[in-house]
Protein backbone atom coordinates (compact mmCIF):
# COMPACT_ATOMS: atom_id res chain seq x y z
CA UNK A 1 0.00 0.00 0.00
CA UNK A 2 1.45 3.36 -1.01
CA UNK A 3 1.97 6.33 1.29
CA UNK A 4 -0.69 8.36 -0.50
CA UNK A 5 -3.26 5.57 -0.14
CA UNK A 6 -2.48 5.14 3.56
CA UNK A 7 -2.91 8.89 4.10
CA UNK A 8 -6.26 8.89 2.29
CA UNK A 9 -7.57 6.01 4.40
CA UNK A 10 -6.40 7.70 7.60
CA UNK A 11 -8.15 10.97 6.68
CA UNK A 12 -11.33 9.08 5.78
CA UNK A 13 -11.21 7.36 9.18
CA UNK A 14 -10.96 10.67 11.03
CA UNK A 15 -13.94 12.09 9.18
CA UNK A 16 -16.00 8.92 9.66
CA UNK A 17 -15.42 9.04 13.44
CA UNK A 18 -16.73 12.60 13.58
CA UNK A 19 -19.81 11.68 11.51
CA UNK A 20 -20.56 8.74 13.84
CA UNK A 21 -20.20 10.97 16.89
CA UNK A 22 -22.52 13.54 15.32
CA UNK A 23 -25.10 10.85 14.54
CA UNK A 24 -25.01 9.70 18.17
CA UNK A 25 -25.57 13.28 19.42
CA UNK A 26 -28.54 13.77 17.05
CA UNK A 27 -30.06 10.45 18.17
CA UNK A 28 -29.72 11.37 21.88
CA UNK A 29 -31.29 14.79 21.30
CA UNK A 30 -34.19 13.20 19.35
CA UNK A 31 -34.88 10.78 22.24
CA UNK A 32 -34.71 13.56 24.84
CA UNK A 33 -37.11 15.64 22.73
CA UNK A 34 -39.63 12.79 22.85
CA UNK A 35 -39.49 12.44 26.66
CA UNK A 36 -39.55 16.19 27.40
CA UNK A 37 -42.66 16.53 25.21
CA UNK A 38 -44.28 13.71 27.21
CA UNK A 39 -43.32 15.67 30.36
CA UNK A 40 -45.24 18.66 28.95
CA UNK A 41 -48.23 16.44 28.13
CA UNK A 42 -47.70 16.24 24.41
CA UNK A 43 -46.73 13.33 22.25
CA UNK A 44 -44.93 13.29 18.87
CA UNK A 45 -43.58 10.58 16.66
CA UNK A 46 -39.88 9.64 16.58
CA UNK A 47 -39.59 11.08 13.08
CA UNK A 48 -40.88 14.41 14.40
CA UNK A 49 -38.18 14.33 17.11
CA UNK A 50 -35.48 13.84 14.48
CA UNK A 51 -36.98 16.61 12.36
CA UNK A 52 -37.02 19.06 15.31
CA UNK A 53 -33.43 18.23 16.31
CA UNK A 54 -32.09 18.82 12.81
CA UNK A 55 -33.97 22.12 12.31
CA UNK A 56 -32.73 23.49 15.65
CA UNK A 57 -29.11 22.28 15.28
CA UNK A 58 -28.92 23.69 11.75
CA UNK A 59 -30.34 27.01 13.05
CA UNK A 60 -33.19 26.86 10.54
CA UNK A 61 -35.67 27.05 13.43
CA UNK A 62 -39.00 26.80 11.63
CA UNK A 63 -40.82 27.42 14.94
CA UNK A 64 -43.68 25.05 14.18
CA UNK A 65 -42.77 22.87 17.19
CA UNK A 66 -41.68 24.60 20.44
CA UNK A 67 -41.42 23.79 24.12
CA UNK A 68 -43.50 25.58 26.74
CA UNK A 69 -41.65 24.67 29.92
CA UNK A 70 -38.35 26.09 31.17
CA UNK A 71 -36.81 22.62 30.94
CA UNK A 72 -37.81 22.40 27.29
CA UNK A 73 -36.46 25.86 26.51
CA UNK A 74 -33.16 25.08 28.27
CA UNK A 75 -32.94 21.87 26.23
CA UNK A 76 -33.60 23.89 23.05
CA UNK A 77 -30.71 26.23 23.91
CA UNK A 78 -28.35 23.29 24.45
CA UNK A 79 -29.38 21.73 21.13
CA UNK A 80 -28.99 25.07 19.33
CA UNK A 81 -25.48 25.74 20.72
CA UNK A 82 -24.40 22.18 19.99
CA UNK A 83 -25.64 22.55 16.42
CA UNK A 84 -23.79 25.84 15.93
CA UNK A 85 -20.50 24.31 17.09
CA UNK A 86 -20.81 20.90 15.47
CA UNK A 87 -22.67 21.61 12.22
CA UNK A 88 -21.57 25.16 11.43
CA UNK A 89 -17.96 25.07 12.68
CA UNK A 90 -16.55 21.59 13.25
CA UNK A 91 -18.27 19.77 10.38
CA UNK A 92 -17.17 22.20 7.59
CA UNK A 93 -13.59 22.44 8.88
CA UNK A 94 -13.39 18.66 9.33
CA UNK A 95 -14.77 18.10 5.85
CA UNK A 96 -12.30 20.55 4.33
CA UNK A 97 -9.32 19.16 6.24
CA UNK A 98 -9.94 15.45 5.88
CA UNK A 99 -11.96 15.20 2.66
CA UNK A 100 -11.72 18.24 0.39
CA UNK A 101 -8.04 19.16 0.91
CA UNK A 102 -6.77 15.58 0.38
CA UNK A 103 -8.95 15.29 -2.71
CA UNK A 104 -7.65 18.63 -4.02
CA UNK A 105 -4.06 17.60 -3.32
CA UNK A 106 -4.57 14.35 -5.21
CA UNK A 107 -5.95 16.30 -8.17
CA UNK A 108 -2.91 18.59 -8.08
CA UNK A 109 -0.58 15.60 -8.06
CA UNK A 110 -2.30 14.29 -11.16
CA UNK A 111 -1.48 17.55 -12.95
CA UNK A 112 2.28 17.41 -12.27
CA UNK A 113 4.77 14.90 -13.57
CA UNK A 114 6.92 12.60 -11.46
CA UNK A 115 8.90 11.22 -14.38
CA UNK A 116 9.74 12.00 -17.99
CA UNK A 117 8.45 10.05 -20.99
CA UNK A 118 10.74 7.43 -22.46
CA UNK A 119 11.33 9.40 -25.66
CA UNK A 120 12.85 12.45 -23.96
CA UNK A 121 16.58 12.93 -24.55
CA UNK A 122 19.15 15.71 -24.91
CA UNK A 123 17.33 17.67 -22.21
CA UNK A 124 18.74 19.86 -19.45
CA UNK A 125 17.92 19.10 -15.80
CA UNK A 126 17.84 22.10 -13.45
CA UNK A 127 18.09 21.73 -9.67
CA UNK A 128 17.50 24.63 -7.28
CA UNK A 129 14.41 26.84 -7.19
CA UNK A 130 15.33 30.53 -7.48
CA UNK A 131 14.68 33.50 -9.78
CA UNK A 132 18.06 32.83 -11.42
CA UNK A 133 17.11 29.22 -12.18
CA UNK A 134 13.74 30.29 -13.58
CA UNK A 135 15.50 32.83 -15.79
CA UNK A 136 17.87 30.12 -17.00
CA UNK A 137 14.91 27.88 -17.83
CA UNK A 138 13.34 30.62 -19.94
CA UNK A 139 16.62 31.29 -21.79
CA UNK A 140 17.13 27.58 -22.48
CA UNK A 141 13.61 27.33 -23.86
CA UNK A 142 14.22 30.34 -26.10
CA UNK A 143 17.27 28.61 -27.56
CA UNK A 144 15.37 25.41 -28.19
CA UNK A 145 16.72 23.31 -25.30
CA UNK A 146 14.05 21.23 -23.61
CA UNK A 147 14.64 21.64 -19.88
CA UNK A 148 12.97 20.43 -16.71
CA UNK A 149 13.24 21.77 -13.17
CA UNK A 150 13.31 19.42 -10.19
CA UNK A 151 10.93 20.52 -7.39
CA UNK A 152 10.53 19.18 -3.88
CA UNK A 153 6.75 19.59 -3.62
CA UNK A 154 3.63 19.76 -5.74
CA UNK A 155 2.85 23.44 -5.12
CA UNK A 156 6.28 24.52 -6.33
CA UNK A 157 5.79 22.50 -9.48
CA UNK A 158 2.34 24.01 -10.10
CA UNK A 159 3.67 27.54 -9.61
CA UNK A 160 6.46 26.89 -12.11
CA UNK A 161 4.04 25.33 -14.58
CA UNK A 162 1.91 28.48 -14.37
CA UNK A 163 5.04 30.41 -15.42
CA UNK A 164 5.57 28.15 -18.41
CA UNK A 165 8.41 26.11 -16.88
CA UNK A 166 8.53 22.31 -17.14
CA UNK A 167 8.64 20.88 -13.61
CA UNK A 168 9.04 17.43 -12.09
CA UNK A 169 8.33 16.59 -8.45
CA UNK A 170 10.97 14.56 -6.62
CA UNK A 171 13.66 14.60 -3.93
CA UNK A 172 17.04 15.92 -5.05
CA UNK A 173 18.90 13.38 -2.86
CA UNK A 174 17.12 10.31 -4.27
CA UNK A 175 19.09 8.59 -7.02
CA UNK A 176 15.87 6.97 -8.29
CA UNK A 177 14.54 10.45 -9.13
CA UNK A 178 17.36 10.89 -11.66
CA UNK A 179 16.34 7.61 -13.24
CA UNK A 180 12.82 9.04 -13.64
CA UNK A 181 14.39 12.20 -15.07
CA UNK A 182 16.28 10.02 -17.57
CA UNK A 183 19.57 11.60 -16.58
CA UNK A 184 21.51 9.09 -18.68
CA UNK A 185 20.01 10.72 -21.80
CA UNK A 186 20.33 14.32 -20.58
CA UNK A 187 22.60 16.84 -22.21
CA UNK A 188 23.51 18.38 -18.87
CA UNK A 189 22.52 18.63 -15.20
CA UNK A 190 22.78 22.13 -13.69
CA UNK A 191 22.71 22.53 -9.89
CA UNK A 192 22.20 26.13 -8.69
CA UNK A 193 21.32 25.51 -5.03
CA UNK A 194 23.50 25.91 -1.93
CA UNK A 195 26.97 24.38 -1.81
CA UNK A 196 25.88 21.63 0.58
CA UNK A 197 22.79 20.73 -1.43
CA UNK A 198 24.68 20.83 -4.74
CA UNK A 199 27.15 18.35 -3.26
CA UNK A 200 24.30 16.03 -2.32
CA UNK A 201 22.78 16.41 -5.79
CA UNK A 202 26.10 15.47 -7.42
CA UNK A 203 26.59 12.46 -5.15
CA UNK A 204 23.02 11.20 -5.72
CA UNK A 205 23.29 11.72 -9.47
CA UNK A 206 26.56 9.79 -9.68
CA UNK A 207 24.95 6.85 -7.89
CA UNK A 208 22.72 6.49 -10.93
CA UNK A 209 24.88 7.74 -13.81
CA UNK A 210 28.59 8.48 -13.85
CA UNK A 211 28.87 10.08 -17.28
CA UNK A 212 26.24 12.79 -17.69
CA UNK A 213 27.89 16.26 -17.58
CA UNK A 214 27.05 18.19 -14.43
CA UNK A 215 27.63 21.90 -13.78
CA UNK A 216 27.27 23.39 -10.30
CA UNK A 217 27.77 26.75 -8.71
CA UNK A 218 29.89 27.26 -5.59
CA UNK A 219 29.66 30.18 -3.20
CA UNK A 220 32.76 29.38 -1.13
CA UNK A 221 36.25 28.71 -2.43
CA UNK A 222 36.61 25.56 -0.35
CA UNK A 223 33.45 24.13 -1.91
CA UNK A 224 35.01 23.86 -5.37
CA UNK A 225 37.14 20.80 -4.58
CA UNK A 226 34.33 19.17 -2.59
CA UNK A 227 31.87 19.54 -5.46
CA UNK A 228 34.38 18.11 -7.93
CA UNK A 229 35.05 15.17 -5.61
CA UNK A 230 31.31 14.60 -5.38
CA UNK A 231 31.13 14.24 -9.16
CA UNK A 232 30.63 17.70 -10.70
CA UNK A 233 32.17 18.09 -14.15
CA UNK A 234 32.50 21.88 -13.91
CA UNK A 235 32.12 24.23 -10.95
CA UNK A 236 31.60 27.99 -11.33
CA UNK A 237 31.74 30.80 -8.79
CA UNK A 238 29.25 33.01 -10.57
CA UNK A 239 29.29 35.82 -8.01
CA UNK A 240 33.08 36.08 -8.18
CA UNK A 241 32.90 36.03 -11.98
CA UNK A 242 30.33 38.85 -11.85
CA UNK A 243 32.66 40.89 -9.64
CA UNK A 244 35.49 40.47 -12.14
CA UNK A 245 33.18 41.40 -15.03
CA UNK A 246 32.15 44.58 -13.26
CA UNK A 247 35.76 45.70 -12.82
CA UNK A 248 36.68 45.13 -16.47
CA UNK A 249 34.35 48.00 -17.39
CA UNK A 250 35.88 50.52 -14.97
CA UNK A 251 37.08 53.70 -16.69
CA UNK A 252 40.59 54.69 -15.59
CA UNK A 253 43.08 57.26 -16.78
CA UNK A 254 44.33 54.92 -19.49
CA UNK A 255 42.45 53.21 -22.28
CA UNK A 256 41.00 49.88 -21.27
CA UNK A 257 39.80 47.62 -24.08
CA UNK A 258 38.00 44.52 -22.79
CA UNK A 259 38.13 41.39 -24.94
CA UNK A 260 34.74 39.70 -24.86
CA UNK A 261 35.33 36.73 -27.15
CA UNK A 262 37.81 35.30 -29.63
CA UNK A 263 37.17 33.04 -32.62
CA UNK A 264 40.55 32.22 -34.13
CA UNK A 265 41.91 35.54 -35.41
CA UNK A 266 38.58 37.31 -34.77
CA UNK A 267 38.44 39.33 -31.54
CA UNK A 268 35.30 40.99 -30.17
CA UNK A 269 36.08 43.74 -27.66
CA UNK A 270 34.46 46.75 -26.06
CA UNK A 271 35.60 50.08 -24.69
CA UNK A 272 34.01 53.26 -23.43
CA UNK A 273 33.88 56.23 -25.79
CA UNK A 274 34.79 58.38 -22.79
CA UNK A 275 38.25 56.77 -22.71
CA UNK A 276 38.98 57.87 -26.27
CA UNK A 277 39.06 61.11 -28.24
CA UNK A 278 36.27 59.89 -30.50
CA UNK A 279 33.47 61.60 -28.59
CA UNK A 280 31.42 63.91 -30.80
CA UNK A 281 32.56 62.29 -34.05
CA UNK A 282 30.45 60.16 -36.34
CA UNK A 283 31.39 56.60 -37.30
CA UNK A 284 32.30 57.86 -40.77
CA UNK A 285 34.48 60.68 -39.41
CA UNK A 286 36.36 58.27 -37.12
CA UNK A 287 37.25 56.07 -40.12
CA UNK A 288 38.46 53.29 -37.82
CA UNK A 289 38.09 50.76 -40.62
CA UNK A 290 40.25 52.76 -42.97
CA UNK A 291 42.86 53.69 -40.33
CA UNK A 292 43.10 50.47 -38.32
CA UNK A 293 40.90 47.89 -40.04
CA UNK A 294 38.51 47.79 -37.08
CA UNK A 295 34.73 47.84 -37.31
CA UNK A 296 32.40 49.36 -34.73
CA UNK A 297 29.73 46.63 -34.86
CA UNK A 298 27.58 47.86 -31.99
CA UNK A 299 26.97 50.54 -29.41
CA UNK A 300 25.62 50.29 -25.89
CA UNK A 301 23.52 53.38 -25.26
CA UNK A 302 22.02 53.48 -21.75
CA UNK A 303 21.61 49.72 -21.74
CA UNK A 304 20.25 49.46 -25.29
CA UNK A 305 22.33 47.73 -27.95
CA UNK A 306 22.12 49.35 -31.40
CA UNK A 307 23.81 48.75 -34.72
CA UNK A 308 25.54 52.03 -35.65
CA UNK A 309 25.16 53.78 -38.98
CA UNK A 310 27.89 55.87 -40.65
CA UNK A 311 26.08 58.99 -39.41
CA UNK A 312 25.81 57.79 -35.78
CA UNK A 313 27.49 60.23 -33.39
CA UNK A 314 29.67 58.72 -30.65
CA UNK A 315 28.89 60.15 -27.21
CA UNK A 316 30.93 59.81 -24.03
CA UNK A 317 28.34 57.69 -22.22
CA UNK A 318 28.32 55.07 -25.00
CA UNK A 319 30.28 51.82 -25.06
CA UNK A 320 31.64 50.66 -28.41
CA UNK A 321 31.68 46.99 -29.43
CA UNK A 322 34.63 46.44 -31.76
CA UNK A 323 35.51 43.61 -34.15
CA UNK A 324 38.99 43.01 -35.53
CA UNK A 325 42.11 40.89 -35.27
CA UNK A 326 44.33 40.87 -32.19
CA UNK A 327 46.83 43.08 -33.97
CA UNK A 328 44.14 45.57 -34.95
CA UNK A 329 42.75 45.70 -31.39
CA UNK A 330 46.26 46.24 -30.02
CA UNK A 331 46.86 48.99 -32.59
CA UNK A 332 43.59 50.63 -31.56
CA UNK A 333 44.65 50.55 -27.89
CA UNK A 334 48.09 51.91 -28.65
CA UNK A 335 46.88 54.71 -30.93
CA UNK A 336 44.12 56.00 -28.68
CA UNK A 337 46.03 55.22 -25.49
CA UNK A 338 48.72 57.70 -26.44
CA UNK A 339 46.10 60.33 -27.14
CA UNK A 340 44.75 60.19 -23.56
CA UNK A 341 47.97 59.24 -21.75
CA UNK A 342 48.00 62.50 -19.79
CA UNK A 343 44.74 61.69 -17.99
CA UNK A 344 45.00 60.17 -14.55
CA UNK A 345 42.38 58.80 -12.20
CA UNK A 346 41.96 61.53 -9.55
CA UNK A 347 40.67 59.31 -6.77
CA UNK A 348 39.87 55.75 -5.64
CA UNK A 349 37.29 53.50 -7.21
CA UNK A 350 34.41 53.02 -4.75
CA UNK A 351 32.87 49.59 -4.25
CA UNK A 352 29.55 49.84 -2.41
CA UNK A 353 28.86 46.52 -0.71
CA UNK A 354 31.35 44.00 0.60
CA UNK A 355 29.62 40.73 -0.20
CA UNK A 356 31.07 38.05 -2.47
CA UNK A 357 30.59 40.17 -5.59
CA UNK A 358 31.98 43.30 -3.97
CA UNK A 359 34.94 41.45 -2.46
CA UNK A 360 35.81 39.87 -5.81
CA UNK A 361 35.53 43.26 -7.53
CA UNK A 362 37.74 44.99 -4.98
CA UNK A 363 40.47 42.32 -5.19
CA UNK A 364 40.38 42.41 -9.01
CA UNK A 365 40.78 46.21 -9.00
CA UNK A 366 43.68 45.91 -6.58
CA UNK A 367 45.36 43.38 -8.90
CA UNK A 368 45.07 45.96 -11.68
CA UNK A 369 46.99 48.42 -9.50
CA UNK A 370 44.02 50.70 -8.85
CA UNK A 371 43.22 52.46 -5.59
CA UNK A 372 40.05 50.93 -4.11
CA UNK A 373 37.78 51.78 -1.20
CA UNK A 374 35.07 49.35 -0.08
CA UNK A 375 32.05 50.81 1.72
CA UNK A 376 30.21 48.36 3.97
CA UNK A 377 28.41 48.33 7.31
CA UNK A 378 30.86 45.71 8.60
CA UNK A 379 34.60 45.94 8.99
CA UNK A 380 35.89 43.73 6.18
CA UNK A 381 39.55 44.65 6.55
CA UNK A 382 40.64 41.07 7.50
CA UNK A 383 39.06 39.75 4.29
CA UNK A 384 40.55 42.51 2.13
CA UNK A 385 44.24 42.91 2.97
CA UNK A 386 45.75 46.03 1.48
CA UNK A 387 42.35 47.55 0.63
CA UNK A 388 40.86 50.45 2.56
CA UNK A 389 37.44 49.71 4.05
CA UNK A 390 35.11 52.55 4.99
CA UNK A 391 32.69 51.27 7.64
CA UNK A 392 29.24 52.83 7.40
CA UNK A 393 26.03 53.08 5.42
CA UNK A 394 26.54 53.66 1.70
CA UNK A 395 23.42 55.85 1.71
CA UNK A 396 25.03 58.22 4.23
CA UNK A 397 26.66 61.31 2.70
CA UNK A 398 29.32 61.58 5.42
CA UNK A 399 30.38 57.97 4.84
CA UNK A 400 30.62 58.45 1.07
CA UNK A 401 32.61 61.66 1.45
CA UNK A 402 35.09 59.96 3.77
CA UNK A 403 35.41 57.15 1.22
CA UNK A 404 36.27 59.70 -1.51
CA UNK A 405 33.16 60.04 -3.66
CA UNK A 406 34.05 63.63 -4.63
CA UNK A 407 37.11 62.48 -6.58
CA UNK A 408 36.20 58.88 -7.47
CA UNK A 409 36.29 58.17 -11.23
CA UNK A 410 33.99 55.15 -10.89
CA UNK A 411 31.52 53.66 -8.44
CA UNK A 412 30.62 49.96 -8.45
CA UNK A 413 27.38 49.04 -6.65
CA UNK A 414 27.34 45.37 -5.69
CA UNK A 415 24.68 44.72 -3.04
CA UNK A 416 22.49 41.62 -3.43
CA UNK A 417 19.25 43.65 -3.36
CA UNK A 418 18.14 45.27 -6.63
CA UNK A 419 15.99 47.79 -4.78
CA UNK A 420 19.00 48.98 -2.76
CA UNK A 421 21.11 49.09 -5.92
CA UNK A 422 18.52 51.30 -7.60
CA UNK A 423 18.37 53.58 -4.55
CA UNK A 424 22.15 53.92 -4.37
CA UNK A 425 22.41 54.51 -8.11
CA UNK A 426 19.98 57.44 -7.95
CA UNK A 427 21.75 58.84 -4.87
CA UNK A 428 25.27 58.59 -6.31
CA UNK A 429 24.17 60.04 -9.67
CA UNK A 430 22.71 63.03 -7.82
CA UNK A 431 25.93 63.53 -5.87
CA UNK A 432 28.23 63.03 -8.87
CA UNK A 433 26.56 63.62 -12.27
CA UNK A 434 29.87 62.99 -14.08
CA UNK A 435 30.99 59.77 -12.35
CA UNK A 436 30.88 56.34 -14.00
CA UNK A 437 28.38 54.11 -12.18
CA UNK A 438 28.50 50.36 -12.69
CA UNK A 439 25.77 48.38 -10.96
CA UNK A 440 25.01 44.76 -10.32
CA UNK A 441 21.54 43.41 -10.98
CA UNK A 442 20.29 40.07 -9.74
CA UNK A 443 17.42 39.78 -12.23
CA UNK A 444 17.32 40.66 -15.91
CA UNK A 445 14.06 42.57 -15.54
CA UNK A 446 15.77 45.18 -13.33
CA UNK A 447 18.56 45.97 -15.80
CA UNK A 448 16.57 48.70 -17.57
CA UNK A 449 15.41 50.10 -14.21
CA UNK A 450 19.01 50.58 -13.08
CA UNK A 451 19.93 52.18 -16.40
CA UNK A 452 17.00 54.57 -15.99
CA UNK A 453 18.20 55.33 -12.46
CA UNK A 454 21.51 56.57 -13.84
CA UNK A 455 23.85 53.57 -14.15
CA UNK A 456 26.25 53.64 -17.09
CA UNK A 457 26.56 49.87 -17.15
CA UNK A 458 24.53 47.10 -15.53
CA UNK A 459 25.52 43.44 -15.39
CA UNK A 460 22.98 40.84 -14.35
CA UNK A 461 23.86 37.77 -12.30
CA UNK A 462 20.99 35.87 -13.92
CA UNK A 463 22.27 36.79 -17.38
CA UNK A 464 25.83 35.78 -16.49
CA UNK A 465 24.63 32.35 -15.34
CA UNK A 466 22.57 31.89 -18.50
CA UNK A 467 25.50 33.03 -20.64
CA UNK A 468 27.88 30.48 -19.13
CA UNK A 469 25.44 27.60 -19.47
CA UNK A 470 24.41 28.45 -23.04
CA UNK A 471 28.03 28.85 -24.09
CA UNK A 472 28.75 25.39 -22.68
CA UNK A 473 25.76 23.85 -24.42
CA UNK A 474 26.47 25.44 -27.79
CA UNK A 475 30.21 26.18 -27.87
CA UNK A 476 30.33 25.92 -31.63
CA UNK A 477 27.35 28.01 -32.77
CA UNK A 478 26.23 30.68 -30.29
CA UNK A 479 28.27 32.80 -27.91
CA UNK A 480 26.39 35.12 -25.58
CA UNK A 481 28.47 38.24 -25.04
CA UNK A 482 26.33 40.29 -22.74
CA UNK A 483 22.76 41.19 -21.87
CA UNK A 484 21.00 39.72 -24.92
CA UNK A 485 23.96 40.20 -27.26
CA UNK A 486 25.09 37.13 -29.20
CA UNK A 487 27.70 36.07 -31.70
CA UNK A 488 26.39 33.23 -33.83
CA UNK A 489 27.57 31.26 -36.83
CA UNK A 490 25.48 30.46 -39.89
CA UNK A 491 26.03 29.15 -43.40
CA UNK A 492 25.68 31.66 -46.20
CA UNK A 493 23.29 29.33 -48.03
CA UNK A 494 21.60 29.82 -51.38
CA UNK A 495 19.92 33.05 -50.30
CA UNK A 496 23.24 34.91 -49.99
CA UNK A 497 25.41 33.15 -52.57
CA UNK A 498 26.51 35.61 -55.26
CA UNK A 499 25.55 38.73 -53.29
CA UNK A 500 27.89 41.17 -51.56
CA UNK A 501 27.82 42.56 -48.05
CA UNK A 502 26.78 45.92 -49.45
CA UNK A 503 23.69 44.74 -51.31
CA UNK A 504 22.62 41.64 -49.32
CA UNK A 505 20.55 43.70 -46.86
CA UNK A 506 21.58 41.72 -43.76
CA UNK A 507 21.89 44.79 -41.52
CA UNK A 508 18.74 46.40 -42.90
CA UNK A 509 16.58 43.29 -42.72
CA UNK A 510 17.83 41.67 -39.51
CA UNK A 511 19.87 44.31 -37.59
CA UNK A 512 22.81 41.85 -37.56
CA UNK A 513 26.40 42.76 -38.45
CA UNK A 514 28.73 40.36 -40.28
CA UNK A 515 32.03 40.49 -38.38
CA UNK A 516 33.88 37.67 -40.17
CA UNK A 517 33.56 35.13 -42.96
CA UNK A 518 35.17 31.69 -42.92
CA UNK A 519 35.64 30.42 -46.46
CA UNK A 520 35.25 26.82 -47.60
CA UNK A 521 39.07 26.61 -47.68
CA UNK A 522 39.23 27.51 -43.96
CA UNK A 523 40.47 31.09 -44.35
CA UNK A 524 39.03 33.53 -41.80
CA UNK A 525 38.26 36.97 -43.24
CA UNK A 526 37.86 39.41 -40.34
CA UNK A 527 35.76 42.47 -41.25
CA UNK A 528 35.49 41.22 -44.86
CA UNK A 529 35.57 43.50 -47.89
CA UNK A 530 31.98 44.78 -48.38
CA UNK A 531 32.37 44.21 -52.15
CA UNK A 532 33.32 40.51 -51.81
CA UNK A 533 30.64 38.11 -53.06
CA UNK A 534 29.43 35.43 -50.67
CA UNK A 535 30.10 31.84 -51.73
CA UNK A 536 27.82 28.91 -51.03
CA UNK A 537 30.36 27.27 -48.68
CA UNK A 538 30.99 30.43 -46.63
CA UNK A 539 30.32 30.42 -42.90
CA UNK A 540 29.33 33.79 -41.46
CA UNK A 541 30.04 35.12 -37.98
CA UNK A 542 27.31 37.60 -37.04
CA UNK A 543 26.62 39.76 -34.02
CA UNK A 544 23.17 40.80 -32.82
CA UNK A 545 20.53 40.25 -30.16
CA UNK A 546 18.25 37.20 -29.99
CA UNK A 547 15.53 38.86 -32.10
CA UNK A 548 18.08 39.74 -34.79
CA UNK A 549 19.38 36.16 -34.76
CA UNK A 550 15.87 34.80 -35.23
CA UNK A 551 15.22 37.28 -38.04
CA UNK A 552 18.39 36.16 -39.83
CA UNK A 553 17.46 32.48 -39.70
CA UNK A 554 13.95 33.16 -40.92
CA UNK A 555 15.11 35.22 -43.89
CA UNK A 556 18.46 33.76 -44.95
CA UNK A 557 18.52 30.21 -43.59
CA UNK A 558 14.96 28.87 -43.91
CA UNK A 559 16.15 25.24 -44.11
CA UNK A 560 17.91 25.41 -40.74
CA UNK A 561 15.41 22.98 -39.23
CA UNK A 562 15.98 20.13 -41.69
CA UNK A 563 16.63 16.79 -40.06
CA UNK A 564 20.00 16.18 -41.69
CA UNK A 565 21.39 19.53 -40.64
CA UNK A 566 19.98 19.24 -37.13
CA UNK A 567 21.48 15.78 -36.66
CA UNK A 568 24.90 16.91 -37.87
CA UNK A 569 24.77 20.04 -35.73
CA UNK A 570 23.63 18.06 -32.71
CA UNK A 571 26.55 15.64 -33.05
CA UNK A 572 29.08 18.45 -33.36
CA UNK A 573 27.66 20.33 -30.39
CA UNK A 574 27.52 17.19 -28.25
CA UNK A 575 31.16 16.37 -29.03
CA UNK A 576 32.24 19.95 -28.30
CA UNK A 577 30.25 20.00 -25.06
CA UNK A 578 31.87 16.84 -23.74
CA UNK A 579 35.31 18.17 -24.63
CA UNK A 580 34.75 21.57 -23.03
CA UNK A 581 33.26 20.18 -19.82
CA UNK A 582 36.07 17.72 -19.29
CA UNK A 583 38.85 20.16 -20.12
Amino acid sequence: MGQQERGSRRNAGYFLRFVVMLAVVITVFSVLFHFIMLYEGREYTWITGLYWTLTVMSTLGFGDITFRSDLGMLFSIIVLLTGIVSLLIILPSTFIQFVYNPWLESQKKKEVQHSLPAGIKKHVILVGISPITRNLAQVLTRYGFYNVMLCSNTQQALDLMDQGVHAIVGDYDDSDVYRKLRAESARMVVALDTDVRNTNVAFSLREYDADVPMVARAEKDESIDILKLAGCTRVFQFRKALGHSLTRRVVTGRLNVTQLATFGPLVIAETSVKQTTLGGLTIKECDLRGRLGINVVGLWNHGEFTSPLPTTVLEDHMVMVLAGTREQIDAFSAALGREIATEEAPGPVLVLGGGRVGTAAALALKDRGLDVVVVDKQNLAPKLPGIRVQVGDAADLFTLEKAGIKTAPSIIITTHDDDINTYLTIYCRRLRPDVQIISRSNLDRNVHVLHAAGANLVLSLASLVSTRIINLLEPGRVFMLNEGLNIFRADAGMELAGTTLINCGIRKNTRCNVVAVKTAEGEMLVNPDPRREFQFGDELFLIGDSQAETAYYERYWPDRGSSEKDEAEEGLVEHALRSVLRS
